[in-house]
């Protein structure tokens, strides 16, 4: 979960990630980019009550996963919140990597280079539901996120010359956590976001992690699972009442 918050506090974020309230805010206009993050030893009145004046305007979500307080669920419920999925939180120990043969004509190439940022963004757009009217602000975001709170990595697959697919995996706080998996949909089913996954995964053991995590889609989660990850806890999220 500290993998977590360093990888979404890099889309702007307090200079801490120890705060009872952990709140990031990239200021786009998308519920994935801005949120509450964790919750730990204050009141849930007073640090929403926070939380929705930082957050004004946008869309946000409120994560709550094991590492915030007891009761957190249920008094965002009595305020309002309504519940707008779950995650499950996975792991697998690099050790016991096995890599999934390539699909045929598939290049993975790290990013580096604003080329490479625009391709990684519309790699991912459609998986990540980052319309075109927001394309060009996720790649600003993308060039410019904190370097400062772990390395972070990112991967474009490209087929026949076109980015269809990206992965990234942030090394921090002791793990490989890995983001952003998303397959262009003319090019799923052919194993694509599991080579992708299991790129990433390699880089991570090559910076000397031995645990890989990630949160997993329900469309991802078979493709982890094969990869060899277990889930290990659950992360929900809570969408605030409308007008705020």
């Amino acid at each position: 979960m500290a993998n977590l918050r360093a990888h979404w506090l890099a889309w702007g974020g307090s200079d801490s990630i120890q705060d009872d309230l952990v709140v990031y805010r990239s200021g786009l206009q998308h519920g994935l980019l801005n949120g509450v993050l964790r919750l730990s030893g204050r009141s849930v009145p007073e640090a929403a009550a926070d939380a929705e004046q930082q957050l004004a305007n946008l869309p946000w979500r409120w994560w709550v996963g094991p590492d915030s307080d007891a009761g957190v669920a249920e008094a965002l419920r009595e305020r309002g919140y309504s519940r707008n999925g779950s995650m499950p939180i996975m792991a697998v120990r690099l050790d016991q990597l096995s890599a999934p043969p390539s699909p045929a004509g598939l290049i993975i190439e790290r990013v580096d280079g604003p080329d490479s940022v625009t391709d990684y963004v519309d790699a991912y757009a459609s998986s990540f539901g980052v319309g075109h009217t927001l394309r060009a602000l996720v790649v600003d975001a993308e060039s410019s996120l904190r370097t400062d709170l772990g390395r972070l990595i990112r991967l474009v697959g490209r087929i026949d010359g076109r980015a269809v697919a990206t992965s990234a995996v942030l090394i921090s706080n002791g793990v490989a956590g890995v983001y952003w998996v998303g397959t262009h949909p003319t090019y799923r089913g052919r194993g694509v976001g599991a080579a992708l996954t299991a790129a990433a995964m390699v880089i991570g053991r090559q910076h000397g992690a031995l645990v890989c995590t990630l949160q997993a889609s329900a469309l991802g989660a078979p493709v982890y699972q094969r990869l060899g990850f277990t889930q290990v806890s659950e992360v929900v999220l809570y969408s605030p009442p409308s007008g705020l």
